[in-house]
């Protein structure tokens, strides 16, 4: 029997605010039980630099999290623990391996509620870390979006996690719209496909516009040296101090498991995998072809848990994933739309939809070079040119690759939040993504403006030579990107 297609509702998935909770998050938890906690978080920047994080969390009770009355409280909970945790891990002389039981015991607790891991994911530091400056102004504008909570209290870090906000909602209409799209395929609505169709491009060409806002208030600098670090998780973390991961003490004797995550990274947003799936985009695991993927149609074997894509869903709350995959039982479009090639306005349609993903992720693409790659051979170089003596200490346990380190392998293999090495997956997540589905008007889709068909400007100016190599042209000059080099966070 075929599934019905999925309800909004059934998912905690907003008709206004998408992936973006319907309730606006809480600033802070009003029952005076959970004091302590709003404390720390209200003041942690302070705490951080004061060198009395540790010292303070160690000394906290035990609170339950059974007080807690309504699911803005959970993710209030969720998020402010998800920092704290991290800036215990990370906020000191060195990194901490062991999480005491007054910090594991609520955010293991918050975590179990959501079917979340116990780091700080994108929806701890942005689905449900922000609020609206005038509420009867739209939040899918930067100038109306503030932070609730952050490291280091910089402009920088609030406009990083502000940007995926204006991006989450700028969104929001488009998910029951191609939801009725599916709906429409289903009574032969062709009209009404494209029509979607058609508002899904336009809208795709709007968040490339978001995302380069990026430059305007996030300085590379900044993020590198002082945000990113922050956002780790313990996964391939062995060149930061962490090389079997960290342990949830719950009972205080630090007799559990160490376990290992990734970081918070864009890729655990569901937006992205949304449109992913509807257009019938497949990402194969890094590195893998297509004529690999394969030997036979139709529906085969579970993805691969090499799959970074398939994999982030685990960072997702629960009902975010488990919507994803409905709407993957349930994706009708792209074969629809290979049926009927010689409608062209739809072929047009579903073609502009790629060529504005492709050009969201070329923008993405050299993000990551200006605000990781460039800045991590600053600082190789600059390392290299001060001698022993001159070399100031660590002043923190920041996630931060050891100078020591002989393998060349370890100095290439720069990792983006989520813990992996990431260039070369966000390319093949960009040209998937350009692969069209219908024939050669595509193709000149994909290497030329789309700007010609009423979509938008040109694409990025991204140039891949033959031996895989990328060369950037952007305001900071022109640069070489390695596949080796990881990202700012992933798309």
């Amino acid at each position: 029997m075929r599934r019905s297609v999925p309800q909004l509702d059934d998912y905690q998935i907003s008709p206004t605010h998408g992936f973006l909770p319907h309730e606006l998050p809480l600033e802070s938890l009003s029952d005076p039980y959970y004091s302590k906690w709003e404390s720390i978080v209200r003041n942690l920047q302070g705490l951080i630099l004061s060198r009395r994080l540790r010292d303070v969390v160690d000394r906290l009770p035990v609170l339950s999290t059974a007080r807690l009355a309504s699911e803005a409280e959970w993710r209030r909970a969720y998020s402010i623990l998800g920092f704290i945790s991290h800036a215990y891990i990370w906020g000191g002389d060195g990194p901490a391996e062991v999480v005491p039981p007054s910090l594991s015991v609520p955010f293991l607790s918050t975590c179990d509620h959501f079917g979340l891991p116990p780091v700080a994911t994108y929806a701890a530091v942005v689905l449900w870390n922000f609020k609206p400056l005038f509420d009867d102004e739209p939040f899918d504008s930067l100038e109306n979006l503030s932070t609730l909570t952050t490291f280091t209290g910089s402009i920088d870090e609030s406009w990083f996690y502000l940007v995926s906000v204006a991006i989450e909602a700028r969104c929001a209409h488009i998910i029951p719209e191609m939801l009725d799209a599916i709906h429409a395929v289903r009574a032969g609505d062709t009209p009404v496909v494209m029509r979607h169709l058609q508002h899904l491009a336009e809208t795709l060409e709007t968040l490339s516009a978001l995302l380069v806002r990026m430059y305007e208030n996030c300085d590379p600098h900044v993020f590198y040296h002082r945000i990113r670090p922050f956002l780790a998780g313990s996964k391939n973390m062995a060149d930061a101090g962490l090389p079997n991961g960290v342990i949830f003490d719950t009972d205080g004797t630090a007799s559990a498991p160490h376990v290992q995550f990734s970081g918070g990274s864009n890729a655990q947003s569901s937006i992205l995998q949304f449109f992913d799936i509807v257009l019938g985009i497949e990402h194969l695991p890094t590195g893998a072809k297509r004529e690999e993927s394969s030997d036979s149609e139709g529906a085969g074997p579970p993805p691969p848990s090499h799959n970074f894509i398939m994999e982030m869903r685990r960072y997702m709350p629960r009902a975010h994933r488990e919507f994803l995959q409905h709407v993957s039982d349930v994706a009708n479009i792209r074969d629809y739309v290979e049926q009927r090639r010689s409608n062209k306005g739809l072929c047009a349609a579903f073609d502009a939809c790629l060529a504005m993903l492709r050009d969201f992720r070329d923008k993405h693409i050299q993000m990551v070079s200006r605000y990781i790659v460039v800045k991590s051979r600053e600082s190789r170089s600059s390392n290299r040119s001060i001698s022993p003596r001159q070399a100031p200490p660590p002043s923190f346990g920041l996630a931060k690759q050891r100078s020591d380190s002989n393998s060349q392998q370890r100095q290439r293999a720069l990792r983006g939040t989520g813990g992996t090495a990431l260039i070369q997956f966000l390319k093949q997540a960009r040209d998937e993504s350009g692969e069209p589905a219908i024939g050669s008007w595509a193709r000149r889709l994909m290497t030329n403006s789309p700007a010609a068909l009423g979509f938008g400007a040109a694409l990025g100016s991204v140039e891949e030579h033959a031996d895989g190599e990328v060369q950037i042209t952007g305001l900071a000059g022109t640069w070489s990107v390695d596949d080796s080099e990881g990202g700012i966070c992933h798309w």
